[in-house]
């Protein structure tokens, strides 16, 4: 950082007490994802021109979930050379600590908001032969515990939040089990969702009675229910849109 002319920082107050700590005197701009489509073309003439710049993320890793991928894309397509010095990853200090299986592991970022989204990307985590994590706000949390909890009731979640700061956590339950806990305890701060696969609970379901404890659980249309079910089971769609159509 002290060789660069300019930093560019996802909160420019948060950096500063880094830099302050350390006596880094330079430069800095707001460089986030709200400003990132405006910022960066006079960042990329900037380098172009010669200048050394850096990027900091708040509280992760540029480029994961935060902003920085934008900027490697057109660094690469102007070939101006960057590198990267890693940093903490919440994703990564979450897997360690959950004590789940760290190889293989597959990340998907925030948790989708439609629930249509959701009920399609759990049963990948299910069957998926490793960890599954993803990130997840506190509000929203127990609603995809909720979802998780009703297609396999006694898969093993962990939950970390607030990481490497004060206030760490990781909980260890099943799916069930953190629907109770996280009724009786809200849960704050920034979160990690990890689940657990290698199982898959809809080998064995009849596809009509799962439509229906679909439509009926979340309260989608038959249509939706009968995607869904085809995917859980593995099972073309049309076979399954026919046990409802031949009863018409």
């Amino acid at each position: 950082m002290q060789a660069c002319d300019l930093l560019l920082c996802e909160d420019t107050r948060r950096s500063q007490v880094l830099l302050s700590h350390y006596k880094i005197k330079k430069k800095l701009e707001s460089y986030h994802s709200f400003n990132e489509s405006q910022r960066i073309g006079r960042v990329v003439e900037l380098l172009k021109q010669g200048q050394t710049i850096g990027l900091l993320s708040d509280g992760g890793c540029p480029a994961i979930c935060d902003p920085g991928a934008t900027l490697i894309t057109a660094c690469i397509k102007e070939e101006i050379p960057f590198t990267s010095i890693p940093g903490p990853a919440a994703l990564i200090q979450a897997l360690i600590l959950s004590g789940f299986p760290c190889m293989p592991f597959q990340f998907f970022g925030f948790m989708p908001r439609k629930e249509a989204e959701i009920l399609t990307l759990l049963p990948m985590t299910l069957s998926f032969p490793g960890t599954s994590i993803f990130y997840e706000s506190p509000q929203r949390l127990k609603k995809t515990l909720s979802y998780l909890a009703t297609l396999a009731p006694s898969t093993p979640v962990a939950v970390a939040r607030e990481l490497t700061k004060l206030f760490e956590e990781v909980i260890r339950m099943t799916a069930l089990e953190a629907v109770t806990y996280f009724t009786e305890t809200p849960p704050k701060g920034e979160i990690v969702l990890l689940i657990q696969g290698g199982a898959d609970p809809f080998t064995d379901k009849d596809p009509k009675s799962l439509v229906e404890e679909l439509q009926n659980t979340y309260g989608i249309s038959l249509t939706e229910a009968i995607k869904t079910a085809s995917h859980l089971l593995k099972t073309p769609k049309q076979s399954v849109y026919k046990l409802f159509h031949t009863e018409k």
